[in-house]
């Protein structure tokens, strides 16, 4: 009989249950910081905000905006043109000019390669009496820049024309008509062009022009100033003397400009009526009034010699202008050609010194014009330059190599001269005595250089670049011209009507909601469970939808 007290097994494998409730093994519970009825949830983490979450959106924002300006203002390197017509005493002539505009907004200027010249005669003065009749020359320039030039780029090209000592000459008046003219022409030539762009320019700024380019050729032009070069020019009407000087002068002689780190004070003065051709007509009205009389006698009455002249010279070439013709024709009757240099560069000498016992507290080397001590090193061009080449001599050529060259053909017969340069025309041929004799008196006589200084050289290029003064004005003005675009920005995107303005502010905004996008959208959400099973709380982020 069974124990009834007897105790039972108890399986070791459970019975199956039926109906098992209904639960999770792991309790969900939220730990709020403000307590929940719910048990088993908990909203997502809330973050105080840190400096960094405002940092974020600023710092994106300035560096968005900043890469706007750069692609707004700073382009690639481009390629621009300028237009310079000179308006000389002899003849007017076109340069157009290439050049590139680098990331920096400086200049590159290439005259080797980059630049154009037409020259068409007469000068702008010739057209006194029917100023109208300008238009036809300016017309064939004009078309010569065009075809230079790509259409699309005509309209933002800036022309400019600068008369120069051959208006000077002309009253105030008849200055006026014939630049009105030129301008009827310029405003419809395609180019840009304002009214005040056609002038006839100082001397003074006619030497400073060369000044620049002779010594942007030199690569002396951004410099120290006392290592630059001075210029003295010769032309038809007028010379220009242009040079750093560090004594003291009056300020109707002092002209400064800068150029890079450096300022460049300098004497730049134009001698008008000193220029080759003047001096020449000057001389013979002089020698027919009898007011210079060489070997102190005329041959008779009303007939005087003539030493800038070879003799043997008879006026009988029909080849000439009418106004040369003329002179010849007074010249045949009054004067005797008997070519002398020694008698001519004193009879030039007395030219250049004319008016100079007026002079008063200054220095006066030629006339009763101040001038400074000359310094440093020169170049003598345009008219200089043009007759050392015709006696073949070298760039550095002493002046006494000049001297000799001019007494040797001022002494020679006009038939033999003529014979010798066939190429050459009647009224250039009979220059060179005169030029030989005048250049002589005007820089060893009247400016004190000796006759054997290695100061001075005879150019009219330096390094291939023409040592013209437009291509000086044209790298003043389209340096001054960059310079006022890099300085003025802000005044332009702050003016009230500029579209500018509005693009900046228009693309901030934007810029500014981007980056706070941007900033959201890397913030985390996060959900923060409690493991019942692991006894922690699990962090986890919250996917965005």
């Amino acid at each position: 009989m069974p124990r009834l007290h007897a105790r039972k097994r108890v399986d070791s494998k459970p019975k199956p249950v039926t109906d098992p409730p209904k639960m999770d093994p792991i309790k969900f519970q939220i730990r709020p910081s403000s307590r929940s009825t719910a048990l088993f949830s908990r909203s997502p983490r809330q973050t105080r905000p840190t400096p960094s979450t405002f940092a974020i959106p600023i710092v994106t924002s300035l560096a968005l905006l900043g890469f706007s300006y750069v692609f707004l203002f700073s382009s690639a390197e481009s390629t621009k043109f300028g237009i310079i017509i000179d308006g000389g005493s002899t003849g007017t002539r076109i340069h157009v000019f290439r050049y590139r505009v680098d990331r920096s907004k400086n200049p590159v200027f290439d005259f080797k390669e980059g630049s154009y010249s037409l020259k068409v005669n007469p000068g702008l003065s010739a057209y006194g009496e029917q100023p109208e009749a300008v238009s036809d020359s300016l017309g064939e320039l004009l078309e010569f820049g065009r075809k230079k030039i790509p259409k699309e780029q005509w309209g933002e090209t800036e022309i400019r024309l600068m008369a120069t000592a051959g208006l000077r000459l002309l009253d105030v008046e008849l200055q006026d008509k014939i630049l009105e003219e030129c301008r009827k022409v310029l405003r419809v030539s395609g180019f840009m062009f304002h009214d005040e762009w056609a002038s006839v320019i100082t001397g003074s700024d006619e030497g400073v022009y060369a000044w620049v380019v002779a010594n942007y050729a030199l690569g002396t032009l951004g410099g120290n100033p006392l290592d630059t070069t001075g210029i003295i020019e010769l032309g038809g009407a007028s010379a220009q003397v242009t040079f750093v000087s560090s004594e003291f002068m009056p300020s109707k002689f002092s002209r400064s400009i800068e150029f890079g780190n450096f300022t460049y004070n300098l004497y730049s003065h134009s001698f008008l009526h000193f220029g080759q051709d003047v001096a020449h007509e000057s001389l013979r009205e002089t020698l027919i009034k009898g007011d210079f009389s060489p070997a102190a006698d005329s041959l008779h009455k009303e007939m005087y010699i003539d030493p800038c002249t070879p003799k043997g010279y008879l006026p009988q070439s029909s080849n000439l202008s009418l106004g040369f013709m003329a002179e010849k024709s007074k010249y045949s009757s009054e004067l005797q050609a008997r070519g002398n240099f020694s008698e001519c560069r004193s009879a030039a000498l007395k030219l250049l010194h004319k008016g100079k016992e007026k002079c008063s507290n200054y220095h006066c080397y030629l006339g009763p014009v101040f001038m400074p001590k000359l310094q440093g090193n020169f170049l003598a061009t345009e008219n200089f330059f043009y007759t050392s080449k015709f006696f073949r001599l070298r760039q550095r050529a002493f002046l006494s190599d000049l001297m000799m060259a001019g007494q040797h053909f001022c002494g020679e017969d006009w038939s033999k001269l003529k014979k010798k340069h066939q190429s050459l025309e009647e009224e250039e041929l009979l220059r060179y005595c005169f030029s030989s004799a005048y250049i002589v008196a005007l820089l060893h006589d009247s400016l004190g250089i000796a006759l054997d200084d290695e100061r001075i050289s005879f150019a009219n290029q330096v390094e291939n670049i023409p040592l013209d003064w437009a291509l000086g004005a044209f790298i003043l003005q389209s340096t001054a011209k960059l310079d006022i675009q890099e300085t003025d920005w802000i005044t332009t995107i702050s003016s009230s009507d500029s579209p500018t303005l509005f693009s900046i502010v228009a693309i901030s905004a934007i810029l500014m909601f981007v980056a706070w996008s941007i900033s959201k959208w890397r913030k985390p959400q996060l959900k923060t469970v409690y493991d019942l099973e692991k006894g922690r709380y699990i962090v986890s982020r919250i996917g965005r939808s």
